[in-house]
């Protein structure tokens, strides 16, 4: 099943398209695909349909509608890909994989084509990307601010991978094909400087020069009749490279000219006198241009593409028979074609810088699909709540840390927390996760401000540059940031938002006391599930019955993993793979302390790779530390050493007092190079 947001709205199966039924009905379920995952109130979904006019029985309306399409997808076989049409108190969530949806297929590949390192891998994912788009965006919607902001959201980032595509293509040398890519593009949006700017390297580059020259003209003099603006930096900086290049070819022309006149000797006589006196070509050509005589942009393009009166004076020198004398003074006094042609090309004034505004259209969620099932956490749920503001007054922009041990939930919990708050945050949400490869401050900054609608040749180069701008961009907006898996305080910083309304929320398993120091942050810890919630979750992983028929198992089960849900879900997934195995079986494996660390991870996920990165922080000293603790062999631990274990959550304090290793991690810790000394 695969929904399409990127033409008319439809909903596709194996047998053919899901007739959806009217255009409000349409304009329902696009609303929901445009946030899946996420909550979309009744109120949102009124003003979406109806705007400041709802009818009397809106919301009977709407349930209707809702319920129609809830029949249609459940006939269609929704429930076979994991879809659900959610009823939530007063809002409907649409939850699916978003890979279903086009445009998240759409941006995907979008996001992969600039990973690329090869050109030919990133237009080959561009040209994927851009077949997904089957006519204007949300076709057959209801029309509305609301969703015409939408829409346009939508046209703007195919444009920018249309635009993506011409780069792509010049790097590999098709310039023919990327001019014709962009041509049609600029065609339909002559304003979009960025597109024009693309279009006329590709036709400079494809040795077309006067016609990438003619497009300046035309988008300068169309900038300044609409909006009363000139060109922007990067077209006037297109500019300026195709009219240096020009110079230079010319100049090597003119050259080639004076020797093969002086090589031929003789008189110049009458070509000069032509040159000299006005009369013929080159001199009238040259006295129409110094008297002022036309309009200065065509004045440009004729001496850019040599068919004015610099074009002219070197064809009169190189048909000169003679001694090429006063002729090549003429020229080459001047310094060069292109420098003949600026000396009467009136300078304009550099264009005025544009005041970046807040141009999202349609509020933001860069959430992950919320985790499916949670459970428990009522404790920590409120707690987000009173510092985030939401039920109580908080200080100006709070920053709140979530921080636990290795497999704790702390990404799923701020991941829930975030979609169920996200109305409260009209603006929209930011996330970025912080523990991939390739987030680093700069690229995460990137991604941001290109989301907020920021033109990409207009972002900072630097990093300080980038953070000053997200900063102003949010400073009258209320707008939650999940910055996921923090694993320092210096790369969080450039990374908070500067809006007195503004919440960051903060994942990782490493206490960031620096964030604690300079920004006045909150700190919430996040323990193990409880007992009960540990159970739950495996109730709800596992189905009820199943460990209601071995509730002893189930419940050693849960200490074994340390009521931890990253171990509790493994756990639980082994045990999905046979339906028919008992539980006590499980646990019987578990038992051995030699295989458990083993039994608890699944491809990429599991508890040692969790506990990877706090146990590679260690220094020499702490790693014995560590050891020493868990084998029972340390005799005196420096409270220090501790407090920067207890910091990464690798030792935690008992209800007596003392310091203590998680099971798990005593594990781990035992297997580490040193452990048998």
């Amino acid at each position: 099943m695969e929904f399409g947001l990127l033409g008319p709205i439809t909903v596709l199966t194996g047998s053919g398209e899901v007739p959806l039924g009217s255009a409000k009905r349409r304009t329902v379920l696009a609303s929901l695909l445009l946030r899946p995952n996420t909550a979309v109130s009744v109120g949102q979904l009124t003003e979406t349909l109806w705007g400041d006019e709802p009818p009397e029985h809106a919301r009977t309306v709407i349930q209707g509608h809702v319920s129609r399409l809830r029949a249609v997808l459940t006939a269609s076989g929704a429930d076979a890909y994991g879809i659900e049409l959610a009823t939530l108190s007063s809002a409907y969530a649409l939850r699916l994989p978003e890979e279903l949806i086009d445009a998240h297929r759409f941006a995907e590949l979008v996001t992969l084509a600039r990973r690329q390192h090869s050109a030919q891998d990133a237009v080959l994912l561009l040209r994927e990307a851009l077949d997904l788009w089957r006519g204007p965006a949300l076709t057959g919607v209801v029309t509305t601010p609301s969703l015409g902001a939408a829409a346009h959201a939508l046209e703007q980032q195919r444009l920018t991978a249309v635009e993506a595509l011409g780069e792509s293509l010049c790097a590999l040398g098709e310039f023919d094909r990327a001019a014709q890519a962009l041509r049609a593009e600029a065609v339909a949006h002559p304003m979009r400087e960025a597109l024009i700017a693309a279009l006329m390297g590709a036709l400079f580059r494809s040795g077309r020069q006067s016609e990438a020259i003619d497009w300046f003209h035309r988008t300068r003099r169309l900038l300044a009749d609409e909006l009363g603006i000139d060109p922007g930096e990067r077209l006037r900086r297109v500019y300026g490279e195709i009219l240096r290049a020009e110079e230079e070819r010319a100049g090597a022309e003119v050259a080639v000219a004076v020797a093969e006149v002086g090589s031929r000797g003789g008189a110049a006589g009458d070509e000069l006198a032509q040159v000299r006196s006005g009369e013929g070509a080159a001199g009238e050509g040259l006295a129409q241009v110094g008297s002022g005589g036309g309009a200065a942009g065509d004045e440009v393009s004729e001496v850019g593409s040599r068919d004015g009166a610099a074009g002219d004076a070197v064809t009169e020198v190189r048909s000169g028979g003679g001694v090429a004398g006063d002729a090549v003074a003429e020229v080459g006094s001047r310094g060069g074609v292109a420098d003949v042609a600026a000396s009467y090309i009136p300078r304009e004034p550099a264009a005025p810088v544009v005041p970046l505004a807040w141009t999202t259209p349609y509020p933001l969620n860069l959430l992950p699909r919320i985790p499916h099932p949670f459970t428990g956490r009522p404790a920590e749920l409120a707690a987000l709540d009173r510092l985030a503001g939401l039920s109580e007054p908080a200080p100006p922009s709070p920053l709140i840390l979530l921080t636990g041990p290795a497999g704790s939930g702390t990404s799923a919990l701020a991941t829930y927390w975030a979609h169920t708050r996200a109305d409260a945050f009209p603006d929209g949400v930011l996330y970025a996760d912080l523990s991939a490869p390739d987030a680093q401050p700069s690229s995460v900054l990137r991604d941001f401000l290109l989301t907020l609608g920021v033109p990409s040749d207009r972002l900072p180069g630097s990093v300080p540059g980038a953070a000053a701008l997200l900063r102003s961009l949010t400073a009258s907006r209320r707008l939650l940031t999940v910055l996921d898996g923090a694993a320092d305080s210096a790369g969080v910083r450039p990374l908070l938002p500067g809006g007195g309304d503004c919440v960051t929320l903060v994942t990782g398993h490493v206490r960031l006391d620096g964030l604690i120091v300079s920004e006045n942050a909150s700190l919430l810890p996040l323990p193990p599930l409880p007992g009960p919630d540990a159970l739950d979750l495996l109730a709800m992983l596992l189905g009820p019955d199943r460990t209601a028929a071995e509730p002893d198992a189930a419940r050693e089960l849960a200490l074994l993993c340390d009521h931890l849900p990253l171990a509790l879900r493994v756990a639980a997934t082994r045990l999905r793979a046979h339906p028919a195995r008992p539980l006590a079986d499980l646990v019987t494996e578990l038992r051995d302390a030699s295989r458990r660390l083993e039994l608890l991870s699944l491809e990429d996920v599991g508890v040692t790779g969790a506990l990877a990165p706090a146990l590679a922080r260690l220094s020499p000293a702490d790693a014995d530390l560590l050891r020493a603790l868990s084998t029972g062999q340390a005799r005196h631990a420096d409270p220090a050493a501790l407090d920067r274990l207890a910091a990464l959550h690798l030792v935690h304090r008992t209800p007596e007092g003392d310091r203590a290793v998680p099971p798990l991690v005593r594990l781990h810790a035992r297997g580490l190079p040193g452990a048998a000394r």
